[in-house]
């Protein structure tokens, strides 16, 4: 793949359709996993902690994911609602961050959402107390069999504890890696009511 740069001219105005565009071209590179952001919360000690979500939809109101509102990312949104994603795309040599503050989705979005998933995935929501300990494999499968059979025949509803979060952004940064390691990075950010651009310094 030829190296690649990134100029200004290169950028749409609007950081919503730019990243709409880089996330389309990421589907059609054959990236493993397009959708996998690496979400970073910050708790009420002050410690950082990352690990992947997945991304299920995103327009001009911000990032969705969904997840268990009493995980570790759950009670740590709740005590501070900043928050930041990063996208990393290999294939492309690309990588986007954005930083913003997280806030609940309404319940009949999330209800919606979940009465799509797989009916295995939405027994694992009921069967999993996310973050917690759990003695050994053994006791996850035996929760499992026990909500199995709880919802035999029936439809899973959501758990009032799992649902869905948007990341309304403040801050985008796009970034085209180059091999002299001085990479091209822009960044948007807000300026009065609208969203103006930067280069900076890689």
């Amino acid at each position: 793949m030829a190296e690649q740069s990134l100029g200004e001219a290169d950028l749409d105005p609007d950081p919503v359709r730019q990243f709409q565009r880089w996330y389309a071209e990421a589907h059609e590179s054959g990236e493993r996993e397009p959708d996998a952001m690496a979400l970073a919360t910050v708790g009420s000690d002050g410690a950082p902690s990352v690990r992947f979500v997945l991304l299920k939809a995103v327009d001009e109101n911000g990032f969705v994911f969904y997840t268990n509102w009493q995980s570790r990312k759950g009670r740590q949104i709740a005590v501070n609602s900043k928050a930041a994603i990063v996208f990393r795309w290999g294939l492309l040599n690309r990588q986007v961050r954005v930083e913003g503050v997280a806030t609940r989705m309404d319940a009949p979005v999330s209800d919606a959402y979940f009465a799509s998933r797989p009916r295995p995935a939405q027994l694992g929501a009921w069967a999993s107390a996310q973050s917690e300990p759990v003695p050994g494999r053994a006791e996850l499968d035996e929760h499992l069999e026990v909500v199995t059979a709880r919802f035999a025949g029936r439809e899973v509803p959501r758990p009032p504890w799992w649902g869905g979060y948007r990341l309304v952004p403040r801050e985008y940064e796009f970034w085209v890696g180059r091999s002299d390691r001085l990479h091209d990075r822009f960044q948007y950010y807000r300026e009065g009511g609208s969203w103006a651009r930067r280069r900076l310094n890689p």
